[in-house]
C-alpha cells in the first residue's frame, strides 16, 4: 500500500472519529472518485468533507468541483486539513 494513500486514509478515519464523537453518523467515500472524502450526517444537517493531509492544499479545480456539488440548504462543504504533527484539523468551510 502506498504511503501517501495510507496517510490519507488514516486522516479520513480520524475525521470520522471526530464527527462521531460530535454526534454525527459518518461515512468514508472510499473508491468513489468523488470530490468528497467523508460525509457526516445528524438531525441538524449534513457535512460534506474533503480531507487533506500533510502540506496538501485544495487546488482551484478541487475547490470548483466542491462548490458545484448539488446539496440541500442544511448542509456544508468543508475542507479538513491535517498538517503533520497536529492533533486537530484546520477546518475551512467552502459553502
Amino acid at each position: 500500500m502506498n504511503a501517501h494513500y495510507r496517510k490519507g486514509r488514516e486522516r479520513e478515519y480520524r475525521t470520522i472519529g471526530l464527527l462521531e464523537a460530535a454526534g454525527y453518523q459518518a461515512f468514508r467515500m472510499a473508491g468513489s472518485h468523488s470530490p468528497v472524502d467523508v460525509i457526516g450526517v445528524n438531525k441538524l444537517g449534513t457535512r460534506l468533507i474533503q480531507v487533506k493531509s500533510g502540506g496538501a492544499k485544495v487546488t482551484p479545480a478541487e475547490r470548483e468541483a466542491l462548490s458545484l456539488i448539488p446539496r440541500p440548504s442544511n448542509s456544508t462543504i468543508e475542507v479538513w486539513r491535517w498538517p503533520d504533527r497536529v492533533r486537530e484539523p484546520l477546518i475551512e468551510r467552502i459553502g
